[in-house]
């Protein structure tokens, strides 16, 4: 008896935590993707979401069901094989001690998505969005525990394990099927942090230009003349074809000017986008966009130098 102990709780130990941390981590990750894809089919004016905001979220959680979610399966398959040969490693206490801990987590999930329901709800919440979060949320918590609940009242291995590998491998396939039409392919995503790259690279310049004008009191010839070796600031170049980008003065004497680029996917958001460093007027279409803008003397006024400190000179 010693022997076997010895022999199978290291493995016990190691399949069971293996199979139940897994299982949570398909479990978030699936959730995850469930509420982006909500999200993106029911936007909320009052709580706006813009996908490309949150893709490295749900790139990371497509990648964790592709991953974690078949060891998941092969590691609950695996034990199949050994309860049926070891019908003690069955009944043994650490898988019923993991078991019960996840009943009683999911347990939580589920009086605390009711609870988040029926507050948010009172707070005026009643959007189809909210409802389908919910919904999402309760029917994962509840598809585990009653999966659980009904494998551990049994003293054989529950008929269940086929139709619920079957059914929630289908519905995670599913869910990673429609999670790649929102982010696209890998090339495509490449393509969109390129244009994020760009709008970043120009808000930069438009910053030194501004710095230009307060401090020399006049517009830039050329984006040549922002490199400030003493700063250590040097113009960007487009990351994508290592060209420079495009600086036209339109009207030196009214400070207005145009900065641009060529973009790979047209960005629209919205009055009420507030995500990233991507503002509303950055929005651009595919292509060459030029982005007019006058500097306005009152926000933006000369700067005098005097001793240590810098004070704004009076526009005439």
């Amino acid at each position: 008896m010693e022997q076997e102990i010895k022999r199978n709780i290291p493995r016990d130990l190691f399949l069971h935590l293996l199979a139940i941390v897994t299982l949570y981590w398909s479990s978030v990750s699936f959730v995850t993707i469930l509420w982006q894809i909500i999200n993106y089919f029911f936007q909320d004016q009052l709580n706006y979401f813009y996908y490309d905001a949150f893709s490295g979220l749900i790139r990371f959680s497509v990648s964790s069901l592709i991953i974690v979610f078949p060891v998941f399966i092969i590691v609950s398959w695996y034990l199949n094989k050994i309860y049926a040969k070891e019908s003690q490693v069955r009944e043994s206490k650490i898988r019923k001690w993991l078991i019960y801990l996840t009943l009683f987590i999911a347990a939580l999930v589920i009086i605390g998505d009711l609870v988040s329901t029926i507050n948010m709800l009172l707070g005026g919440e009643i959007t189809i969005r909210f409802i389908l979060k919910a919904l999402s949320v309760l029917l994962v918590a509840g598809f585990v525990f009653g999966y659980y609940l009904d494998d551990v009242r049994r003293d054989a291995p529950t008929k269940l394990a086929k139709p619920f590998a079957y059914s929630s491998g289908a519905l995670v396939v599913i869910v990673i099927v429609g999670a790649f039409f929102m982010i696209g392919s890998p090339n495509t995503a490449r393509l969109i942090q390129f244009d994020q790259q760009k709008v970043s690279d120009l808000q930069g310049i438009q910053s030194q230009i501004v710095n230009y004008w307060q401090r020399k009191g006049a517009l830039p010839n050329s984006l040549a003349d922002l490199d400030d070796p003493i700063s250590s600031y040097k113009i960007p170049n487009d990351p994508q074809t290592n060209q420079p980008y495009e600086y036209i003065v339109k009207d030196a004497n009214k400070l207005s000017f145009e900065v641009c680029a060529t973009f790979n996917k047209e960005l629209k958001q919205p009055q009420s986008a507030r995500y990233g460093l991507t503002s509303i007027v950055w929005d651009h279409s595919a292509g060459r966009v030029c982005f007019e803008r006058t500097i306005d003397k009152d926000l933006y006024p000369l700067l005098e130098k005097s001793g240590s400190s810098i004070k704004p000179l009076p526009v005439k």
